[in-house]
């Protein structure tokens, strides 16, 4: 883990935002109330908040200079070391509010780049982080010049990204040009081993979901991957594929995707895309839910349009089945049930902490397989036995019947491989 100490003292930091027009406070509270928790998994602690009702934020100080009395105020009652808007601050409004508060100035964009930093394991993630850091970096030299000096370590100053660059537009544009060097030979790495998994006709099912709602635990449940399982956001970033064999003996992947949430950076997009799009060439997407958050409908809204940036929705028919987790910390059922996701294929409710509902989840994944299939009736002479391992490997054998002439078969096959089995 990393320190976010300042002085041997833990961060005391003041959130805030602008509720935009006709804005729901409520949703604004909400908002405010992950960007704590985002906070809290950077290693900081929120002391205080305040929020601005505005038609727009200010273009020069993002809040009116009545807040930004009112702001100053509240870092002399908390002792806050620092503040931290609820949205990406443009160069000059980081400039400017840290030269009217004279404190250390941070954005919801700066703090979930530093969480990557602090979480990326694999070369990678940790490449795709760094490439992040600096696009963002780039665009706020003017901004950062002056306020650098007040950030005095901690959140937002450490991180792959860092690395003692000089704070120049050249050195980082060259750096820039040499990570994404780096990370074409990546994806070209990912890209031959989707092509491996799509000629072994092995179906892929990615689990895609908010943070923290719960995928890594489900993936640990059933295959013992062994991720990490944390109650804080972004606990795991680097994708997990793990074999399992449904009850028919077919082997599917089961691949976990690092969590989405609102406002995501955009660089941060950019730089994911190659792990982000685990869930596009996938068969079927397990999108998992928070049932026992009163945010989900908005977090799920948040994970349908990152999955339309990437160019995932209705139009590429995946099939996508929703998934209500943590069912366990819901007591009414007749509540739970209520639960719903119009969007989504099919919707299963479970607790991947106790297992509740987690085999009714894979027969719905084996059930829509098995429709994608095609069902044959054949008899292979004794000659061809090694195909029955074939269809075993891929498909779902339901008859086994060894006759004089040979041996009859009943099964679900994928369509790719009817030209192997001699049937197409």
């Amino acid at each position: 883990m990393y320190d976010n100490e300042l002085d041997g003292k833990k961060e005391k930091v003041i959130v805030f935002a602008v509720a935009v027009g006709d804005s729901e406070l409520q949703d604004v509270e909400a908002s405010l109330d992950e960007m704590t928790e985002l906070l809290k998994t950077a290693g900081a602690e929120t002391c205080g908040r305040l929020i601005q009702p505005r038609e727009y934020p200010d273009h020069g100080l993002y809040l009116g200079k009545g807040k930004i009395e009112e702001l100053r105020e509240l870092i002399c009652e908390t002792g806050a070391t620092g503040v931290c808007c609820d949205d990406e601050l443009s160069p000059a409004q980081l400039m400017n509010l840290t030269d009217a508060l004279d404190i250390k100035v941070m954005d919801r964009t700066m703090v979930i780049l530093d969480i990557f930093a602090a979480h990326a394991g694999s070369y990678e993630g940790k490449l795709q982080v760094e490439l992040a850091q600096l696009k963002f970096r780039a665009t706020r030299l003017v901004g950062m010049r002056s306020s650098l000096s007040r950030l005095g370590g901690g959140i937002g100053t450490r991180g792959p990204g860092e690395k003692k660059l000089e704070i120049d537009r050249r050195v980082i544009r060259d750096r820039i040009s040499r990570l994404k060097a780096e990370l074409r030979e990546v994806v070209s790495r990912r890209d031959e081993q989707r092509k491996q998994r799509s000629r072994s006709h092995i179906p892929v099912v990615s689990i895609v979901g908010y943070t923290n709602a719960g995928k890594s635990t489900l993936l640990n449940y059933v295959t013992g991957a062994g991720v990490l399982e944390e109650d804080k956001l972004f606990a795991t970033l680097d994708p997990t594929t793990r074999n399992y064999g449904l009850k028919s003996g077919q082997q599917i992947l089961l691949t976990d995707t690092v969590g989405f949430i609102r406002k995501l950076p955009h660089h941060l997009v950019e730089a994911f895309k190659s792990t982000l799009e685990e869930a596009k060439y996938s068969d079927i997407i397990l999108h998992v839910v928070d049932a026992s958050d009163e945010n989900r409908d908005k977090n799920m809204e948040t994970v349908y349009d990152t999955l339309r940036q990437l160019k995932i929705d209705e139009e590429t028919e995946k099939t996508i089945i929703t998934v209500f987790n943590k069912t366990d910390m819901i007591e009414n059922k007749d509540e739970l049930y209520s639960i719903k996701d119009l969007i989504s294929d099919r919707t299963v409710y479970i607790s991947a902490k106790t297992g509740w509902g987690v085999e009714e989840l894979f027969d719905v994944i084996e059930e829509i397989l098995r429709n994608s299939k095609s069902y044959i009736r054949h008899t292979f002479p004794y000659t061809e036995a090694g195909k029955l391992g074939i269809i075993r490997k891929y498909g779902e054998l339901i008859t086994e019947e060894y006759l004089e002439d040979g041996i009859f078969v009943e099964a679900y096959v994928p369509k790719a491989i009817l030209g192997q089995l001699g049937l197409d």
